[in-house]
């Protein structure tokens, strides 16, 4: 969880079908929710969706049957056994909203379209797009693909109709209360997931609405791996909130939830143990930048981002490379 903690937390409580269905049905549309065959719903691979973000772990992807009785007699006498419907779940996690992300939703929907033609023949299968969004300032970018374009396409008459049309639906986090989330019919661990993501960011307001929180700890605990999932929300906290906070929130936390006060001090201890590794990693690259500018002169982008994105081994590898190397590429060439 450490690299990309936003991905791991939501992963970790949505990829199980059944919390997903569940997700689902607390969004999207009553006519919808009843068309979608839900013991039906499948997981379906999402590395493919984007070949330059396949160590993401926020894209869920799902597939699940309709309800023939709920389509439309036409649509029925249509079907050729192409009778899923992939449900397109992706978690945005970046601190403001992404105005571009209609653009970026269609290039994902039509790689699917690709990957699913080549694999089922026949009409398209429908997709539906979601975004949770915990962005703290709330969702305020466009929800609809029309709305990037200038001029928009209903400005000329009959335009519309020619340029491709979909909105994403999206689950603002910031807009829901405590009690919003808490009246969702989600298992614990999800509804804790989903106010983590919304309050760990903000050490007041996770301070604040904890105590609102304790009987759904205490719920999650009670579950087969209620204690895993306990660790990994704690986990989260640690490394979105910080040393500081986090040592608020445990003292808070455990006064309510004694149970897992030894779990909070495990992960207290690997916070400061990771933050004073990361301190020596970090005193290596910058020591090691200054010896490789003093001996080749100014770094490249290419070289800088290397050197900063740079792992304890490779930056150990890199210190003696540079008592011999004749020039930058000799430093960073390939292991």
């Amino acid at each position: 969880m450490t690299a990309k903690p936003h991905d791991a937390l939501f992963k970790a409580a949505f990829e199980q079908p059944q919390h997903s269905a569940d997700l689902f049905r607390s969004i999207l549309p009553a006519p919808v929710t009843a068309a979608i065959v839900w013991e039906t719903l499948t997981a379906e691979p999402a590395s493919f969706i984007d070949p330059e973000l396949a160590d993401r772990h926020g894209d869920l992807l799902f597939s699940a049957q309709l309800t023939p009785a709920q389509l439309t007699p036409a649509l029925g006498e249509q079907q050729t056994g192409n009778d899923r419907v992939l449900l397109y779940l992706l978690l945005e996690h970046q601190s403001s909203t992404d105005y571009d992300m209609p653009r970026r939703m269609l290039v994902y929907l039509v790689r699917i379209w690709e990957r699913d033609h080549k694999e089922h023949a026949g009409p398209l299968r429908l997709i539906i797009p979601m975004v949770i969004s915990h962005a703290p300032e709330g969702w305020t970018a466009p929800v609809s693909f029309h709305a990037l374009f200038g001029p928009p396409p209903n400005s000329v008459p009959g335009l519309a109709a020619l340029i491709p049309s979909f909105s994403i639906l999206i689950e603002d986090l910031a807009h829901l209360s405590n009690e919003d989330l808490l009246q969702r019919s989600l298992a614990a661990f999800p509804k804790l997931a989903l106010w983590a993501l919304r309050d760990a960011r903000d050490a007041a307001r996770l301070l604040q609405n904890l105590e609102v929180w304790a009987t759904a700890f205490q719920d999650a605990l009670q579950t087969p791996s209620g204690m895993e999932a306990v660790a990994q929300l704690l986990r989260y906290v640690a490394l979105v909130a910080g040393e500081l906070h986090f040592t608020e929130f445990r003292a808070k936390i455990a006064s309510q939830l004694p149970e897992i006060e030894e779990l909070t001090m495990t992960m207290a201890e690997e916070l400061r143990q990771e933050g004073r590794a990361e301190g020596r990693a970090e005193g290596r690259a910058e020591v090691l930048e200054k010896q490789l500018r003093l001996k080749f002169g100014e770094l490249s982008e290419e070289h800088a981002a290397r050197l900063q994105a740079a792992t304890d081994a490779q930056l150990a590898l890199y210190v003696e490379r540079i008592l011999t190397a004749e020039s930058l590429a000799a430093v960073f060439t390939a292991d």
